[in-house]
């Protein structure tokens, strides 16, 4: 960490432009700025930035934290019986990410930023790097690797990609209502 300051193949990005730049968050919304080198403890790194961040504030249920902690100290080393909640959009964000911080450590090989914003019940992550190739989504299978973007387009409200300068911004959307559905992708 650097600085911190305040589906199927063809799928590409939400080309709507009113989805595309998000330069200023609304006024009282939580927002987080980290930049990073790309080494591989990086994915990691931001993992627990935005678990840190979802805690403070306040889009994680205490209790569901305390919970999975104990069962993932028990026999089961994945915490595979940790309870569900608020903490799905933890579980989500988290692994989300982690793939769009992978990507950008893989194929754009430069230092990148992580920005978080919540407000509105949408939280909000981008991943700025100085990569110009528009991510895909590619056909799950059964390949070790190649399944970042199947996630985001699975697992996200919404996500896009637009170019900026000399890099581009990945980024995606879930709900933090806690209602069943919010933060899935609405039909």
């Amino acid at each position: 960490m650097l600085q911190l300051s305040g589906g199927s193949g063809g799928h590409v990005p939400d080309p709507v432009p009113r989805y595309g730049s998000y330069p200023q968050p609304p006024l009282g919304a939580g927002h987080l700025s980290i930049e990073y080198d790309p080494r591989p403890t990086a994915a990691r790194e931001a993992r627990a930035e935005v678990r840190r961040q979802l805690e403070e504030w306040g889009l994680t249920d205490p209790d569901d934290l305390a919970n999975r902690d104990d069962l993932a100290n028990r026999d089961d080393p994945k915490g595979r019986d940790a309870p569900k909640g608020r903490d799905d959009l933890l579980d989500v964000a988290e692994l989300l990410v982690s793939e769009l911080v992978t990507n950008a450590v893989l194929h754009a090989a430069s230092r990148f930023r992580l920005t978080l914003t919540a407000a509105h019940g949408i939280l909000r992550c981008e991943v700025t790097d100085t990569g110009r190739r528009t991510p895909r989504v590619r056909h799950a299978g059964a390949a070790e690797s190649g399944r970042g973007m199947f996630l985001v387009d699975a697992l996200a409200r919404r996500w896009g990609c637009h170019q900026e300068g000399p890099g581009k911004t990945v980024w995606f959307e879930l709900g933090t209502c806690g209602s069943d559905g919010c933060g899935r992708r609405q039909p």
